[in-house]
This record gives structure tokens, sequence and C-alpha cells, in this order.
């Protein structure tokens, strides 16, 4: 029964100092929320409410800072933002494509097409026979000694067909590497995004929590001298708690965005990342103007689109080296004999006659069952398969960039959107609520609710800034392009 007798009481003499103060509290709110709209008209938002999307930039880290020295929160920003020496996108990318080791091990599959281009060119090795010959039996003094020298000769172009092959799949290789370079410039590019996002939306958390705290302050002496209930003081460090608790959230995400992040540009994960770029003002260049001139940058430049027209050559390659194998293997030779012949049985003695002999020829093989019939079956099936497949690619590839540029336009207009005055209006309702509730005209759960607004905007605002860099950097990367 003591705590509502005593809130009885405070009611009652809040009312009666309300009826006594009544007219003095409305000038007074008048004032202060005309002066506050008039301060902030044509202007954007006071440091520490809140990102401004025209100064969103790593300076406000300061501000942070200073405004938050009342419960000593570990600065994050501070740590992760550097303007000036800090790591823009493409530098990530550019270290990423350099020291990434998955990358590496697969550029080493175009040393081994290279290495093959170059087995492709050698010539057949000659052969070369030796034999020697003794009487036995009824020939005991007769012996002789053979040598041979053989040569297999390609004939139907086969050297040149095995060259093209190899040529071909050396191109692929590198085609395939480029794709595996573009897939990983839009990782780093899609982590990097969501870093900025993490950092931006911390900053909207501390900003807000740094304000609350001096509220709560304010709220306090008020309650201490009876011009406010408890409850009101209540609520705001609910408030507050709410705030550190999202606050460490996101720190959480922050986090894990740039350990990915050091994980994708080969950086040890104690070594110190400090970024560049803001959300608000990506380094990456403008798409193209059009979605036609878009769709046809891509279909010039993307590599896997370019990975899948080379296998299409490797395959027609395979198939002309296929006919040029079913033709009949031809194998010079030329073979000198030496041999020594004894005769016993003459009337005249023992005679003996030595031979020396030189024979030459070609070996010819009879395509008579094997005429390479289900090697060339099995190529043209793979000419049909590339072109299906390349096809295909085609198609993705123009629907990649159509989706993207879409994303792009979209996000693009919902910034703008909030960049016209949403965010900037939202503050400045804080900002008068703020100023007219602690002259007791606003009630605090009013002010909390037009806080939480704010909250909500600035969070969506953040989410259409990392959708329109995501979609830029997705775009990009339907277009082929990794710098």
């Amino acid at each position: 029964m003591g705590p509502i007798i005593s809130s009885i009481l405070f009611l009652f003499r809040g009312m009666a100092r309300m009826i006594t103060r009544a007219p003095v509290r409305f000038l007074s709110t008048f004032v202060i929320s005309f002066a506050a709209s008039t301060a902030a008209y044509g202007q954007g938002p006071a440091p520490g409410v809140g990102s401004n999307p025209g100064k969103d930039s790593p300076g406000s880290a300061t501000e942070v800072r200073v405004a938050d020295t009342s419960s000593a929160p570990e600065n994050w920003i501070s740590s992760f933002v550097d303007p000036i020496q800090g790591s823009s996108s493409i530098d990530l990318a550019r270290r990423a494509l350099q020291s990434n080791t998955q990358l590496a091990a697969s550029r080493l599959e175009i040393d081994r097409a290279r290495a093959r281009l170059r087995q492709a060119g050698l010539r057949p090795n000659p052969s070369m026979d030796f034999g020697q010959l003794n009487g036995v039996f009824n020939s005991p003094g007769e012996r002789g000694t053979t040598i041979g020298f053989s040569m297999p000769l390609e004939l139907a172009g086969q050297r040149g067909r095995r060259i093209d092959l190899a040529r071909a799949e050396l191109e692929a290789s590198e085609a395939d590497v480029a794709d595996r370079e573009r897939r990983l410039t839009s990782e780093v590019r899609l982590a990097y995004v969501e870093t900025l996002a993490a950092l931006r939306e911390l900053e909207v958390a501390q900003n807000l929590y740094s304000l609350d705290v001096e509220t709560a302050r304010v709220v306090e002496a008020r309650v201490e001298e009876g011009d406010a209930a408890p409850l009101e003081l209540n609520l705001l460090r609910a408030e507050v708690d709410r705030l550190r608790a999202r606050r460490a959230l996101v720190e959480g995400r922050l986090q894990a965005s740039t350990a990915r992040l050091k994980q994708l540009v080969g950086m040890a994960p104690g070594e110190q990342l400090k970024l560049r770029e803001v959300l608000m003002a990506p380094l990456l260049p403008d798409p193209p103007a059009s979605l036609d001139a878009a769709v046809d940058l891509a279909l010039r430049t993307r590599p896997d689109l370019r990975f899948a027209r080379l296998s299409e050559d490797v395959a027609r390659a395979g198939y002309r080296l296929a006919k040029a194998q079913a033709a009949p293997q031809v194998t010079a030779f030329v073979q000198y004999s030496d041999v020594l012949g004894t005769f016993d049985t003459t009337p005249i003695g023992v005679l003996n006659d030595r031979d020396r002999l030189l024979a030459f020829g070609v070996s010819v093989t009879l395509p008579i069952f094997n005429r390479n019939q289900g090697t060339k079956a099995e190529a043209q099936l793979t000419i049909t398969q590339a072109r299906r497949r390349r096809e295909f690619t085609e198609s993705v590839v123009r629907a990649e960039v159509t989706a993207a540029y879409g994303r792009y336009e979209a996000a693009q207009a919902s910034v703008q959107a909030y960049e016209r005055g949403v965010i900037a209006r939202s503050e400045q309702n804080v900002q008068t609520m703020r100023a007219a509730y602690q002259v007791g005209a606003f009630r605090v759960t009013e002010l909390l609710a037009e806080q939480r607004r704010l909250v909500d905007m600035q969070r969506e605002m953040t989410e259409a800034l990392a959708e329109r860099y995501r979609a830029l950097a997705e775009l990009r990367t339907a277009l082929g392009i990794t710098d």
C-alpha cells in the first residue's frame, strides 16, 4: 500500500503544479519548439543525433567517442575507419587477387595448360633396333649384325590439330581463372558492404545511446525535484538498456563481417583493417548509362561467357583431332644388315661370304575395324553440349545484368527519397520533442516512440544505402569488371 499511496500523492502534487504553471509551460514549450524548428530549417541534423545523409563520414566517429564517455563503451568505429589511409573495396579486391591462396592454386591450371601446349607441339620419337645373329645347329660359323631405324610419320595434320586443341584449352583455362577472379572480387565487395552497413548502424546506435544517457540524467534530476514520475526514468533506462543490447549485437555483426573480409583478402586474423569508404559515397564507378549498354558490355567482357565460347572452340578442336587420328598410321624405316656366312662343304674347302644389306620401307596400319568412330561421335556430342552451355550462359548474363541494373535503380531511388528529407525531418522532430520534454510538454513515452521511429528510419536508410552499394557491386560483377 505504501508505493500506491506515494504514487497517488505524487500525481496530486503534479496536477497542482500543472494547474499553477500551465500558461508558463505552454508558452515555454511553444518557444522551444519554434526555436528548434527554426534552427534546424535548411540545415542537417545536429551532431550526435544520427548520420546525416549528406555528411556521413568517418569523422563523426570522434563525436561518438566523446559523447559516449559516460559509460566508457569500446569505440569500434574509430578502430575500423580511416578516411585517409584506410582501404577501399578496390584496394582490398586487388590485394585478394594477389594473396588469396585458393586463387593462386587455380592459376596453376594455366601453367599446366602451357605445359600441355608445349607437349602437343613435340614430334613422336624415332625408334632404333639392334640385332645380332649367330649360327646354331647346322650353321655354327654364320653370324650377322642388324641395325634398324624407324620414324612415325604424322599425316592428316595430326600435329597441327593437337596444337590447336592445346592452345584452345590454354585460352579456356585463362578465361576460367579470370572468372574465378571475378567471383572473388564480388565476394570481397559484398563483405565490404556488410562491414560498412554494420559500422553505420553502430554509429547510429551509439549516438542515440549517448543522447539517452544525457536525457536520463535530466530526468533523474527532475525526479529528485518531484517534477517527473519515477516511471519516466525507468522507461528511459529501459530504452538505454535496449540500445546497449542493440549496439552489442551490431558489434558482433561487425566483427563477423570483418573476419570474413580478412579471410577473403588473405589478411591474418590479428592484422588491423581500416576502411576508407562510407555507404553514402562509394568509390566504385557509376554504371553504364542504359541497360542496353550494360548488356552489350557484359556480353563482350564476361569471363565466364568467354570461357563458354572457348569451351565450344575446344570441342571443335577435339573433333578435328579425332578425325585426323582416324587416318592410317604410317611408319618409315631403314635397316642395315651385315651378315657373314661360312660354307665348309665345298670342293675347294671352306668359303666365307659376307653380305652387306640395306633395306627401307614403310609400315601402314589398315583402318579396317577401328576408324575412331566412338571418339568422333563423342566429340560431336561435346560440341553440341558446349554450344548449349554457351547459349545458357548468354541468357544468364543478360538476366543477371538486367536484375542488377534494376536493383541499382530501385535502391538509388530509395536513397534519394531518404536524402530529400525523411531522415532530416525525423531528426528535427526528435530534437524538438526532446527540448519540449525537458520543460514537461510531452511524456517520455511520446519521446521514446518518436525516437524509435527515428531508429527505424535510420535502419531503413542503412539498408537502402547497403542495397545500393550491394547492387552496384553485383552489377559490376555481372558486367565482368574486376577493377
